[in-house]
């Protein structure tokens, strides 16, 4: 539930004769079906070099990185929040640095040079050219940390609207927009919605955008200290008063709605593509969905479950450690526990940075049911049957045990057929096919939303 841009290690090379590897280096990944962009910036320093990485088609910019390096015609670019490299050989006939950027356990083609590169425009049919709505530009503060919050509040036509929705996005420093692989999922939500009368509060998250805060050090339980400040602004608006409050949440987003609604009072809840079941439980099911999606061996799906299953393990049983310590322990356990099998190492090796991340050490320990369990007001939950990353069957059973559990029957489950994590009809649900499928969102699964949003009232 990562973005594809989280962290980046990168290597590349260029001539050993005073060549000069300082300014923007530029170049374009085919990944998961969508050409993204690439920049490296580099520059000189009194002991070597500094970097910083840009991601202009996921509007990330200037991300820091912990060391530059450049030696023997290799530039060693690590930026310690993201668990990725890249590894490549400059060419002096071309000018080009040749190599492949890894993250994850994916390994992406990607030639580097001092080339601009237009950005990729894909057909995305769903995106709303006009807008039969006020639109108004908001800012909140969240008192906890400070820090500024930046958002669209669409508002119906007429004004005539009973309930307004603060949307919540998935795992990753996202934008008001939850854009990812060309596809804008909370624009085009948005704007069905509001057109069917249901104003909608979506907003850049921390640190990302035209806000302002660090995303880089917030756990999830920090993400929802920010929606609780969503909601308080929306209910403090003059224009606001008299209106049912309620929470849309994708992915990770359908974990942080469950816990605001534990603290403050909501009129409803829509989960979407939500964690229904222990997230160690659910991460290992992704594991084990992802790579047969994407064509892995058996044998290799049965390796990777057990590694990651390990990892988790450590991760939770030593969370008496700060975050440097805990990645310093993980590396030197990968070293003990599998001194035969240096690929298996470095993997550790690359992973402990994002694993030993406050983000991912409260995300990994955290139980659903938990919060899932104090849920009083109406809850929709709906997962798509192609789902890899929160698959359907498990976290909607899970979701429905908690709710009953905890004493709440007005909900209501329903499974869409062929659709993935994304609720695009999909052939195979895999990560691959994402940036490939030209529907954003499916409108029947929107318009499901807003039925039930409807019976509620």
């Amino acid at each position: 539930m990562k973005a594809i841009i989280s962290c980046i290690l990168l290597f590349c090379t260029t001539s050993l004769l005073a060549q000069d590897i300082t300014g923007k280096w530029s170049g374009v990944m085919e990944v998961m079906g969508q050409s993204l962009r690439l920049s490296v910036n580099i520059e000189a320093a009194a002991d070597g070099y500094t970097s910083t990485l840009d991601s202009p088609d996921q509007n990330a910019f200037d991300i820091p990185t912990g060391s530059t390096t450049f030696k023997d015609n290799q530039l060693n670019i690590k930026i310690p929040i993201i668990n990725a490299s890249y590894e490549g050989i400059y060419r002096a006939d071309s000018a080009k640095i040749d190599g492949t950027f890894k993250q994850s356990g994916l390994s992406i083609p990607l030639v580097l040079s001092r080339k601009v590169f237009e950005k990729v425009v894909s057909n995305r049919p769903q995106e709303p050219t006009t807008f039969p709505y006020e639109q108004v530009e908001v800012t909140f503060i969240n008192p906890k940390g400070g820090h500024r919050l930046a958002g669209t509040l669409t508002i119906p036509d007429q004004k005539q609207f009973k309930q307004v929705v603060v949307l919540i996005t998935g795992s990753g420093a996202q934008d008001r927009n939850s854009e990812l692989l060309g596809h804008r999922l909370f624009l085009v939500l948005s704007d069905y919605l509001t057109r069917n009368g249901i104003a909608v509060l979506r907003y850049d998250e921390r640190g990302v955008g035209q806000s302002t805060g660090d995303f880089s050090t917030a756990t999830s339980k920090d993400l929802a200290d920010d929606v609780i400040a969503a909601v308080n602004y929306l209910k403090n608006r003059p224009d606001m008063k008299g209106k049912q409050f309620g929470l849309i949440g994708h992915s990770e987003g359908g974990l942080i709605a469950p816990i605001v609604a534990s603290h403050i009072e909501l009129d409803f809840v829509t989960l979407l593509a939500a964690p229904g079941i222990p997230i160690t439980d659910l991460m290992k099911l992704q594991v084990q969905k992802t790579n047969e999606a994407a064509g892995v061996p058996p044998i290799i799906v049965e390796e990777n479950i057990a590694l990651s299953t390990k990892l988790y393990e450590f991760v939770n049983d030593n969370s008496e450690l700060s975050n440097s310590e805990l990645e310093q322990a993980m590396i030197e356990f990968g070293k003990k526990e599998y001194a035969t099998a240096p690929a298996v190492v470095k993997t550790i090796e690359e992973q402990a940075p994002q694993l030993s991340t406050n983000w991912y050490r409260y995300f990994i320990a955290s139980d659903p049911t938990k919060y899932l369990n104090q849920l009083k007001c109406p809850v929709l939950a709906i997962n798509g049957t192609l789902d890899v990353q929160v698959t359907a069957d498990e976290n909607l059973a899970g979701i429905e045990a908690a709710l009953k559990a905890g004493g709440n029957d007005n909900y209501r489950i329903e499974k869409m057929e062929g659709q993935n994590h994304l609720f695009q009809m999909a052939t195979t649900g895999a990560i691959s096919e994402y940036g490939k499928i030209e529907e954003t969102f499916n409108e029947n699964t929107m318009q499901l939303i807003v039925e039930w949003l409807e019976d509620i009232r």
